[in-house]
């Protein structure tokens, strides 16, 4: 792999890392890059250069797509909050068939649908909840405690394929903080959410790998509840109305457009 291909797949998975209803775990696996990348995690002091020198690129990229892409999805989400909601939302539904597809590779069982149902309610139940002002979730922060769960949200949106941290990060009512400290490059804040993140990656990549190892349809379709749930909780209403018209217009733009990029397999 080229300077040029690494950096232009590190700014597609920045970017992927940021933007609510894509996932970075999901294009990692599109460009080829993430059995590379799980292997290096879980194996990190073994070619230990020559991954450095490898993935370098990719790592630039990554950086400029985060710095790059934060500040247009903070423009939006300050001028056109709604628009973006729907937009995200459109996003994220195109890629669960590719998601489910990728939780069935190991075989589908019924017992797969208690997970996910289970996961689902929950995070329906505690939405409701919280709507009604009983908060299940604490508000969102920005002590550097509450910056570390939330870096350590972001890493292991990282880790799973098409799963979006950034789809939780909104439903905790923490997605524009962190998108506000990013773009605006808050140099403290930026370090609190890099521990976490290295903390997710470190600790949790391998943890999760035996989950998949062991329980691999159950992990998967529990996660898939949560993401699902999540997605639906932060759905902005609707009105018989032309601008709200204009939006499901959007929802459905991005979902076939969503689709159409997780049905496409980019060659290493």
């Amino acid at each position: 792999m080229n300077f040029m291909s690494g950096f232009l797949k590190g700014m597609a998975l920045g970017a992927g890392a940021i933007a609510p209803g894509v996932s970075g775990g999901a294009l990692a696996v599109i460009f080829g890059l993430y059995d590379k990348i799980t292997y290096f995690i879980a194996n990190f002091t073994r070619n230990f250069k020559e991954n450095i020198i490898y993935f370098m690129p990719v790592g630039i990229g990554g950086a400029a797509g985060v710095l790059i892409f934060s500040r247009i999805i903070e423009y939006l989400f300050k001028f056109h909050e709604v628009e973006v909601k729907y937009a995200f939302m459109g996003l994220m539904f195109g890629t669960i068939p590719s998601v489910i597809q990728e939780a069935n590779k190991k075989g589908y069982k019924q017992k797969y649908m208690i997970a996910f149902i289970l996961s689902l309610a929950i995070t329906l139940i505690a939405a409701y909840f919280e709507n009604n002002g009983v908060d299940f979730i604490n508000n969102a922060g920005t002590s550097p405690l509450h910056m570390i769960v939330y870096g350590i949200i972001i890493g292991f949106g990282t880790i799973i394929p098409g799963i979006s941290a950034s789809i939780i990060l909104m439903y905790m009512g923490a997605y524009e903080i962190v998108i506000a400290a990013i773009s605006n490059i808050q140099i403290v804040v930026i370090f609190y959410l890099g521990i976490g993140f290295v903390i997710s990656v470190l600790l949790f990549a391998k943890i999760i790998c035996i989950l998949f190892e062991k329980a691999y349809g159950i992990t998967y379709y529990t996660i898939l509840g949560l993401v699902l749930g999540s997605v639906v909780s932060i759905f902005p209403g609707f009105e018989f109305t032309a601008d709200y018209f204009l939006n499901f217009v959007i929802l459905i733009a991005c979902w076939v457009l969503s689709y159409s990029l997780s049905r496409i397999k980019i060659n290493k």
